[in-house]
């Protein structure tokens, strides 16, 4: 049922058509679902990258090293955006450090965050499409613990 609710208000705020972060000034321009959204398309890349690369490596002509190192070069700039998004606007800007009883929400979305940098830095080392599928399982614990927290809070901050 989370997931339907997470899938639902992700599905939600793109229908908005909301404005993507686009600074760390505290504008309070932020779309969090718009992030996810390209999250999950830069891993699909990755993906497809790396299943071109497997491809290609069957063959040893000129033009096929030339497409495999442009491949690569794709997939560490996806890899690179995922990591850049993960913590300048995630980490950065939207999870705020907590104490007390909310310590442990914040340390699961924090940790939570982590892991897909992790598995974004394995998509960068190898050609391994379990590392996509680890950082796409990674990136649906992290709707549901977010938006959990932030989710409803956002929805009331867009209705006025």
């Amino acid at each position: 049922m989370k997931k339907y609710i997470a899938s639902l208000f992700v599905s939600f705020i793109l229908v908005q058509g909301l404005v993507y972060a686009h600074c760390q000034v505290p504008c309070g321009i932020y779309d969090d679902a718009a992030r996810i959204v390209q999250l999950r398309e830069d891993f699909a890349t990755i993906q497809k990258a790396m299943n071109q690369i497997a491809i290609l490596n069957q063959k040893s002509d000129a033009q096929s090293l030339n497409q495999a190192t442009r491949w690569i070069m794709t997939k560490e700039t996806h890899a690179n955006n995922i990591q850049n998004s993960v913590s300048s606007y995630f980490l950065t800007q939207r999870i705020k450090s907590k104490s007390g009883k909310e310590f442990d929400s914040y340390a699961s979305l924090t940790t939570s965050l982590h892991q897909i940098l992790v598995s974004a830095m394995k998509c960068k080392q190898t050609v391994d499409v379990q590392h996509v599928q680890k950082g796409l399982d990674r990136i649906n614990a992290f709707i549901e613990l977010y938006f959990d927290d932030h989710g409803k809070k956002h929805l009331m901050e867009m209705d006025h």
